[in-house]
C-alpha cells in the first residue's frame, strides 16, 4: 500500500489509458521472472485455507478475483496471480482483433473514486489469447475468460460470434463468461432481452453438450449483467440463464447511471465504476439472490475498494467477489487488505 502512495501520482500524471499499459507491462515482465513473482507473492499474497470458496463446480483458493477488463488479452495473468487473487477473469475477447472505440475512451474521476470507460472492447481477437493460454497458465488461481461479440457483427449474428469463442477457448478455461450487458459495443445490451438471451444461452448449452459428448470436460458459463435492468428485466434475465442451464450470474457490469457524481467529467459517455456503482451492484446482487432464492451462484463486483465492501457483497449472498476500478486507486496490497479483513471478521465462505 505504502508503495502505491508513492507511485500512484506518478502514475496519475499519464493518461488513464498509458497508465494502464504500462502497469500490465512490468505486471507481464514480474510474471516472466520466478524471482519476481515469488517477490509479489510475499509482498501481497495471503493464503489460509479457511479463505476456500467452492463454487459451480470451482475450487478456489480465496474469494477475491480481478473482474474482466483489468487484462483483455491474458498478457500478465502470470504476474496478477502472484498478487494473490483466487481467479482471473481475462477479456472481454472477441473472435477477430479490434481496435475498440476511438481515444480518449478512459477517464478517472478520483473526486468520485470512480472510473468511466467507452472502450469498446479493444483486444487482440481469440487466437492471440488462445495462443498465450497454450503457452501456460498460473498455477492455484482459476482463469475465466469473458466473451464478447464483435463490433461489427450484426445482433442477429451475434450467436455464432459466441460460439466460436466458445468452442475455441472452452479447453484452456475453468469457466467462460457470456458478456451481453457492456454498455460500450452498439446495441449488446439488447441481447440481456429474454428473447434474444434465450437463443444465444440455448445455443451455448447445445454447443457445450456436443464438446462434452465428445469426452470434455464441463466447463461453467456465467452471464454478465448490467445493474441498470428493471426488475421485469432482470426476472426475464435470469429466467434464460436458469431456463438454459447456465451456473452462474456475475452481478454487474458498469452502469450508464450518473449518482451524485462531483467530477467535472460526469458527463463523459460510458459506463461508470468504482465507488459510486456500489449500491446499484449490491442492490442487484441482492434481487439475483432473492428472485433465484439463492439457488444461483452469484460474483460481485461494482465498487468494492475494501474488506467492508467485499463483506456487505458476501454477507447479501454473493459467492465470489471481484475488483477492477478499487485495484486502480487502492493498489495491489487491496488485495492482502481484503483477504485479512475477511479473515478478521470471520466472514469468509468456507
Amino acid at each position: 500500500m505504502k508503495l502505491h502512495t508513492t507511485l500512484r501520482p506518478l502514475l496519475f500524471r499519464l493518461d488513464p489509458e498509458g497508465a494502464h499499459g504500462l502497469t500490465l507491462r512490468l505486471l507481464a515482465l514480474a510474471g516472466r521472472l520466478p524471482p519476481m513473482r515469488a517477490l509479489l507473492r510475499r509482498a501481497f499474497a495471503l493464503e489460509d485455507a479457511r479463505l476456500h470458496v467452492r463454487a459451480f463446480g470451482l475450487d478456489f483458493a480465496n474469494p477475491l478475483g480481478l473482474a474482466a477488463g483489468y487484462d483483455k488479452d491474458g498478457r500478465a495473468i502470470h504476474g496478477l496471480a502472484a498478487l494473490g487473487f483466487g481467479h482471473i477473469e481475462v477479456g472481454t475477447v472477441t473472435p477477430e482483433p479490434q481496435a475498440g472505440n476511438p481515444r480518449p475512451r478512459l477517464f478517472r474521476l478520483p473526486e468520485d473514486q470512480a472510473l468511466i470507460n467507452r472502450m469498446g472492447f479493444p483486444n487482440q481477437g481469440a487466437e492471440a489469447l488462445l495462443r498465450r493460454l497454450q503457452r501456460g497458465r498460473p498455477r492455484g488461481v482459476v482463469l475465466g475468460v469473458n466473451i464478447g461479440k464483435g463490433a461489427a457483427t450484426p445482433l442477429e449474428a451475434a450467436v455464432q460470434d459466441y460460439l466460436a469463442l466458445l468452442e475455441a477457448l472452452y479447453p484452456h478455461a475453468d469457466y467462460l463468461v457470456v458478456n451481453v450487458s457492456s454498455p460500450n459495443t452498439v446495441g449488446l445490451r439488447r441481447l440481456q432481452a429474454r428473447a434474444h438471451l434465450e437463443g444465444l444461452l440455448g445455443a451455448l448449452a447445445r454447443r457445450r453438450g456436443q464438446l462434452m459428448a465428445q469426452g470434455a470436460p464441463r466447463r461453467p458459463i456465467l452471464v454478465k449483467l448490467a445493474p441498470d435492468l428493471t426488475q421485469a428485466e432482470l426476472e426475464d434475465a435470469l429466467a434464460a440463464v436458469q431456463g438454459a442451464g447456465m451456473e452462474g450470474v456475475i452481478a454487474t457490469n458498469t452502469t450508464v447511471a450518473r449518482p451524485g457524481l462531483r467530477s467535472p467529467l460526469a458527463g463523459e459517455a460510458g459506463g461508470l465504476s468504482g465507488a459510486p456503482l456500489r449500491p446499484l451492484a449490491l442492490r442487484s446482487v441482492r434481487r439475483v439472490v432473492e428472485l433465484t432464492q439463492g439457488t444461483l451462484p452469484v460474483i460481485a463486483v461494482g465498487g468494492i475498494f475494501g474488506p467492508r465492501d467485499a463483506r456487505a457483497f458476501l454477507e447479501a449472498g454473493a459467492s465470489l467477489v471481484q475488483v477492477y476500478t478499487g485495484l486502480i486507486y487502492r493498489g495491489p496490497g487491496l488485495v492482502r487488505a481484503v483477504l485479512r479483513g475477511l479473515l478478521a471478521d470471520d466472514v469468509a465462505p468456507g
